[in-house]
């Protein structure tokens, strides 16, 4: 269980887990266990537990009729997992209400009707809007805020026939012309001609637009950038394995690109747990880059430093 009721518990053995450290508390009659050896104020156990304490505290509230909006949904299909600071959650029995919870991130349930049965799919507890439905859905936005993430799931999509279906289907001309721009951004020209053609074939006048603002961008082979990229994905968060797993992999990277192995000093752990803050809640890995870049310069320039146990 991640999501825990004070019902589920009596209120002795409650006060004694949360005493020793065994439970944390997210609101008022609910809470998320915790390891008791975790310093006060970090944010391991809460961004561990995120996506599956929200889950049960949706289904406890809303039984099955909720699902995330279009946005949040595609983020999860472009395999993004950051932790957002707050999650928009559409309901028809929603009161439009936050719902704050720890470490600055929030609940936003809104009064929306549901969508059909068919776009819904369910993802590790989540209810999602299924991918085609969600890129007709989203705020047009989304493709300046978030472009890596919209290229990621647009690149699920192997042709123009999966999603045509459902332009035609609700006559999406602006929709389509969007679409159609972003998969020519992404070179795949192919694509945005046939749901252009198809679209002007059954008498829809589409103008095709870009939504994103630049060029598919192309990625450095940075290893220093590399392995604060794999620290991001191996965060922390789920215990000393995966942090070990993390530095491992980075180390891996600096080497494969010429640099030193390099350890993180017990002394800068509080600057390298901020930085991992950073690079796992908003996705700013530039703090982490910058204190690992510290580092690999300190050991090239022969600087002593921390060895190897």
């Amino acid at each position: 269980m991640v999501a825990i009721r004070s019902s589920d518990l009596g209120r002795t053995d409650r006060e004694r887990l949360v005493k020793n450290g065994f439970l944390q508390p997210v609101m008022k009659g609910w809470y998320i266990p915790s390891r008791p050896d975790e310093v006060a104020g970090e944010s391991t156990a809460w961004y561990a537990s995120f996506r599956d304490f929200c889950a049960s505290y949706l289904n406890e509230r809303f039984g099955t009729n909720w699902c995330l909006s279009p946005e949040p949904s595609l983020q999860l299909h472009a395999g993004n997992r950051t932790v957002p600071r707050q999650l928009l959650v559409r309901s028809p029995k929603s009161d439009n209400k936050i719902t704050e919870l720890p470490h600055g991130t929030s609940l936003l349930t809104v009064r929306y009707s549901m969508p059909d049965k068919r776009d819904i799919e369910t993802k590790n507890g989540m209810n999602l809007y299924a991918l085609l439905p969600a890129l007709i859905e989203c705020t047009p936005r989304l493709f300046q805020q978030n472009p890596t993430d919209i290229r990621a799931a647009l690149s699920i999509i192997s042709d123009a026939s999966e999603i045509l279906a459902r332009l035609l289907e609700g006559g999406h001309t602006t929709i389509a012309g969007r679409l159609a721009g972003a998969f020519r951004n992404m070179g795949r020209d192919r694509t945005a001609d046939d749901i252009v053609a198809t679209m002007r074939a059954a008498d829809y006048d589409v103008r095709e637009s870009d939504p994103f603002e630049t060029k598919q961008p192309v990625i450095p082979g940075c290893s220093v950038c590399t392995g604060a990229f794999h620290v991001c994905i191996y965060p922390p968060l789920y215990g000393w394995q995966w942090t070990h797993l993390g530095r491992f992999l980075m180390n891996v990277m600096l080497a494969a690109g010429g640099y030193p192995w390099t350890v993180i000093p017990v002394e800068e752990r509080d600057a390298y747990m901020k930085a991992l803050e950073a690079a796992s809640s908003t996705e700013d890995i530039a703090p982490f880059t910058d204190f690992l870049a510290t580092l690999v310069s300190a050991n090239l320039e022969g600087k002593p430093g921390p060895t190897v146990p």
